[in-house]
């Protein structure tokens, strides 16, 4: 595996900490192809800067932003069964993102459009401030090891980021099937004055029917895992 040098960002956008590692994974011609072919209707370039909501999808609508989206599949079928709200994803594994853009083509969803960056450069540089109704943070890196704890997306100032981009009353999703990330992520939401807890101070959310069953959470049910859903509000 080969790390980039990206991480969880002061207000400054002073570098801190490496938040995860890119994969390695060529496409082949076909799949460059293909990926060109699809940016063009679903890309969204880091150098544009600042986006409008209204002007992306030539509509007005609710808007929900999601990080590490992985292969797809799971953004792809939430934004085909949602056609009234528009769905950002933001991913920066290239075959996951031509992944996404081949599903999205082949089930007609219109209402998705896609980074391919890092989502701290994207949230600081072209997001609109204080409007999107939904950010979503499904099964991000866990850094299991205690010295890489640190490295965690979801800390303190990565909240704070999340609520620069949400509108009030906004729903910031987790999703986890490692206890004590889990863990983590409660003791780093709790502690923000900013948000609230949709389903009561200290409390997990169960599984709203929104978010699909992915089949790495599928299998892990069979194989009696657990995971833990956290929806906090914008205060």
């Amino acid at each position: 595996m080969q790390e980039q040098d990206t991480e969880i960002q002061e207000p400054s956008h002073k570098r801190t900490i490496r938040s995860f590692v890119v994969r390695g994974g060529r496409m082949t011609e076909g799949q460059q192809k293909n990926y060109d072919a699809n940016w063009v209707v679903y890309g969204l370039n880091l150098a544009d800067g600042r986006i409008d909501y209204t002007s992306v999808f030539n509509r007005e609508s609710d808007v929900v932003i999601e990080v590490g989206f992985g292969m797809g599949a799971s953004l792809v079928e939430m934004a085909k069964n949602a056609p009234e709200k528009d769905f950002i994803g933001i991913e920066v594994h290239p075959p996951g993102v031509a992944k996404l853009m081949m599903l999205a083509k082949e089930e007609g969803v219109t209402n998705l459009r896609v980074y391919c960056d890092d989502a701290i450069e994207v949230m600081a540089n072209c997001l609109p401030q204080n409007t999107a109704s939904g950010f979503q943070l499904f099964f991000p890196d866990p850094w299991h090891k205690k010295k890489h704890n640190k490295r965690r997306i979801v800390q303190s100032l990565f909240a704070q980021q999340v609520a620069n981009v949400l509108k009030e009353g906004g729903l910031f999703h987790m999703a986890t099937d490692w206890q004590p990330y889990a863990e983590h992520m409660m003791e780093v939401m709790e502690a923000e004055e900013g948000y609230q807890n949709a389903a009561g101070k200290g409390l997990y959310h169960p599984r709203p029917e929104w978010r699909p069953l992915t089949k790495f959470e599928q299998r892990g049910e069979r194989l009696g895992h657990g995971v833990w859903d956290l929806i906090y509000s914008k205060l």
